[in-house]
């Protein structure tokens, strides 16, 4: 009883730091949750971006997040949008989006869908900073090798694409 009543007071605590530092958007989970997740409109994404210097396209040169050819931002975790600007600050390097929350991705708690992770175009930059600066975790399930920055996020290198799954906003 104890531990769930604990457990209570700190999403509500954390209910309420989200709305004071985003205010209007939604906090999901539910009262056994160890933490709230905050999600974010397309729009707030796309203008975080902006704020950087970050870009993103799509294939299908949309935002719609039900058309796997689209890039959408709806419903990501504030946590991953901060992500991708402490990328961008701490790597100075040209940083484009490719993929989001849109349908297509890999299923899974820690998923595209879910808002945890985003795709980024391969540059020898954003390589170079990721192999110099995270540690090697060898090989995901697929064969894709894996870095773990300080902040436990891991970039896995699909070949094609950089695949980022953002625990959290990377010390932003």
């Amino acid at each position: 009883m104890k531990a769930t009543r604990r457990i209570t007071k700190t999403r509500a605590a954390l209910t309420a730091l989200a709305l004071i530092v985003a205010p209007g958007v939604a906090v999901l989970g539910t009262a056994t949750d160890a933490f709230a997740v905050t999600k974010i409109s397309h729009a707030t994404a796309t203008q975080m971006f902006r704020d950087v210097g970050i870009t993103w396209s799509s294939s299908g040169n949309c935002s719609n997040r039900n058309n796997s050819t689209c890039t959408s931002f709806e419903q990501l975790n504030l946590a991953t949008a901060q992500g991708a600007q402490t990328l961008k600050r701490a790597s100075g390097c040209a940083l484009n989006i490719t993929g989001g929350t849109e349908t297509g991705h890999a299923s899974g708690t820690y998923s595209h869908w879910n808002g945890y992770k985003l795709d980024y175009s391969k540059y020898t930059c954003v390589g170079n900073y990721i192999k110099n600066n995270f540690t090697y975790i060898g090989l995901r399930g697929d064969g894709a090798p894996q870095w773990r920055s300080g902040s436990g996020n891991i970039y896995a290198d699909e070949g094609s694409h950089w695949d980022v799954l953002y625990y959290n906003c990377g010390g932003c």
